[in-house]
Order: structure tokens, then sequence, then C-alpha cells
């Protein structure tokens, strides 16, 4: 039986719904990859071709598999490295996964794709959870095939306040798989006097042991909202050219040490880093791999908030397959047993409930489940026009290029 949505508080069902809105990301191009760095981050801007490709058969009723593209650590796995979850849906279904941890970015894994998306030919994957600012592109250039809701009726399950969005009326296109913050993370042992401001960052005995994310939208954000901008508002070059001069200054002056992906988390593990830009779930499944260790929290100022969704490529062969996929992953009962292990923030209604009896720290937990006071000083990284991302992106990058 499924579980009725459950109502969202006023706060909650506005911030969320401004994350999907703005179209912001969770990861962009990582430093030290040289000149193509730029280059990549611009190409993966460019606007599209003028005809749309044409969706793929479907082949679902005799191929039995779905390929599904991910981050790292980002569904449930166990000790052996098989994925429960995975191996639940497969044995219900007869439907059997060939899951990759293939996605460390946003851009590079478009650049990786993007011609053979642009010809509709199959990239390899039957479906991919990207950013909403990649899945609004990919929407845009008719790189996505439309899904049928009559295929995921535990959609029911989607929180109200993510059910529209403009970049996806109805969700025809995408659905969302987690959400998180960006925040500041500090070694509770090396560094016990903790953080507040992203200023802090910057003190003195941190030099060369402060780490920052190579997603522009959260770096940038947070340096933004420590100036005193709204990043979900209204604000222009001026505010993020002064941005990103702290930002060129404190890279320079050597404060900065690494500007990372996914791989920022080891350089926490191993000390190399003490302070950092992080992401929320993260450090969760740090502290609890290696003990609590660190310590996070949203600058006082505020962090930043993004989801993450499942798309079907325009040339997947295997879409039918993908929607009994997202139909099993809104389960609140599987979707709890997913929060458990990744640490962020579940789209379905119901899976707090379904916590409770996993796990009722996490159940309360407000990096999982959001509360009003967490949400309150969380802010959404504005939706820019195809200019301005070009733009700031080029700036960015520039940063992170003096930087390899």
């Amino acid at each position: 039986m499924k579980s009725k949505p459950l109502p969202a508080d006023p706060m909650i069902r506005q911030l969320i719904r401004q994350a999907q809105n703005a179209q912001m990301g969770r990861r962009t191009v990582l430093a030290g990859a040289g000149a193509g760095a730029t280059a990549l981050a611009l190409a993966a801007c460019s606007t599209g071709t003028s005809t749309k490709p044409t969706p793929a058969a479907d082949t679902s009723a005799t191929d039995k598999t779905i390929r599904w593209d991910n981050w790292a650590l980002y569904v449930d796995v166990d000790d052996a490295g098989t994925y429960p979850t995975q191996d639940a849906f497969t044995a219900q279904t007869g439907i059997s996964v060939e899951y990759t941890e293939a996605v460390d970015d946003n851009n590079s894994y478009y650049g990786k794709v993007k011609d053979q998306l642009a010809l509709g030919r199959d990239i390899g994957a039957d479906t991919v959870c990207l950013t909403d600012w990649m899945v609004s592109r990919m929407i845009r250039f008719g790189y996505t095939q439309e899904l049928d809701h009559a295929n995921i009726p535990n959609l029911a399950n989607l929180l109200p306040s993510l059910q529209d969005v403009d970049f996806d009326p109805g969700r025809a296109m995408s659905v969302p798989w987690q959400g998180g913050f960006a925040g500041l993370a500090w070694n509770k042992e090396k560094y016990p006097q903790g953080l507040t401001s992203v200023e802090d960052l910057w003190a003195p005995e941190l030099k060369g042991r402060v780490g920052v994310l190579s997603e522009m939208r959260d770096t940038m954000g947070l340096i933004m909202l420590d100036q005193g901008v709204d990043i979900s508002g209204e604000w222009g070059e001026d505010e993020f050219t002064a941005a990103i001069e702290e930002f060129k200054k404190q890279v320079a002056d050597g404060q900065i040490r690494n500007i990372k992906g996914n791989s920022y988390k080891e350089d926490l593990a191993n000390e190399d880093t003490l302070a950092a830009i992080v992401w929320s779930g993260d450090i969760v499944q740090l502290n609890a791999e290696n003990g609590d260790k660190w310590g996070f929290v949203l600058p006082e100022k505020g962090g930043t908030l993004w989801n993450d969704n499942f798309v079907v490529p325009i040339g997947s062969p295997g879409k039918r397959n993908v929607e009994e996929l997202i139909n099993y992953y809104y389960d609140p009962a599987v979707a709890a047993e997913v929060a458990a292990y990744v640490n962020y923030i579940t789209p379905v209604a119901g899976a707090k409930e379904a916590m409770m009896a996993i796990d009722p720290v996490l159940a309360a937990d407000p990096l999982i489940f959001p509360d009003e006071a967490t949400l309150a000083n969380a802010y959404v990284f504005r939706g820019l026009d195809g200019t301005e991302e070009q733009t700031f992106d080029a700036q960015f990058q520039a940063v992170l290029l003096g930087a390899a």
C-alpha cells in the first residue's frame, strides 16, 4: 500500500522548490585538469543542435537490464561491496542492475556523452542522476525521454514541494534522487575551536590546510553569502567578481590547499585538509566510517541547497525498466534504507517514519530530514542564463587552473 504524500511546511516547500527551480549544481569540473578543464566547461554550455533527437525504441520487454550511472557513495552498499536494495529490486522484478560510479562531476560527465546525446545515440547508461541545472540543460536540448507516470505509481510519494519545477513542469522528464547542503566541516581533534563562518577558513593557523569544492555554485555561493549577498535573489557581475577576488586571494596566498570534487573526502580523512567547504551527507558518512572526528555546520550567513535527479538519456532502450526502478526507490521503506546509508535528503514522503524503525537517531537528523530551522539558513544559487553561466564558469576555472 502506498503512503500518501505528507503536507510540507510552507518554508520547507518554498526553499526546496527554489532549489529545484534555480537549477543549481552539486559539482562541476575538478581542479588540476589543465587547460582542458576550461575548454570542457565552456563547451558544455553550448546550446545544442536545432534538431532534437528521437527517443530510442524501448526493448525493456526482452532485455531485463538497467545500466545506472551515479555518483560515488550515493546508494546503499554492504561490507561485501554489493548493493542490498538493488539486489532486492532484482529479486522482486527480475531486472538486473549494472551500477557504475561514473559521475564525478556534472560537466565532465556531460562532456563525455554530449556528442552521442546530440545524435540520439546510446551513451551506455539507461539512467543517470545529475544535478538540477544540468538536467535543465539536457531537457532543453531534447536529450532526455519523457517518463510514463502510469508506470511509476509510487511517484505519489514525491514530496509536494518537488512535484512541479520550472525546468520540468509536472516532472515529465526527471525525478529527484537525493538532495543536500554545502557547508563547513573541520577536524575536531586538530582544530577544536571549530568554524562558524567562511571567514573562519582564512584563520592564519589553517593556512595550507583548507579545502574547497570544485563546484562553482557551492564554493562561490558560500563566499558570496559570507559577503552579504543573497545568492537566491538579485545579484550580478559585480557581486560575483568581488567573491572571485576573495577566492583568488586565498588561493594565491596558499590559504586554500585543495580544490576538488568527490575526492575531497580523502583529504579530510588523511588530514591533509583540516577545514573545508563540503557536502553534508559526506561528513555524516566520514564520521560513521572513521569515528566522530569532523564537525559540520551551515555557516552563520547561510549554506547552499541542491538536488540530483534521475533522467533517461534519449538513446536508452530501457526506459520502462528505469520506470520500474524509480517506482521501487519511491517506496518509503526503500527510500529510508538508502537514506540510512547515503545520509542525504530523501525526496520521498513517508521515509522519515520508515527511518524510525531503522535508526531513530538518523530520523531526527536535520541534514537528512531538514526542519524549518535548518532550511531557514539554506540558500539556492539563482539560475544563470547562458551568458552568465559561461562568464562565471570561465572566471572560476581561471582560478582553478592557476592553483593547479
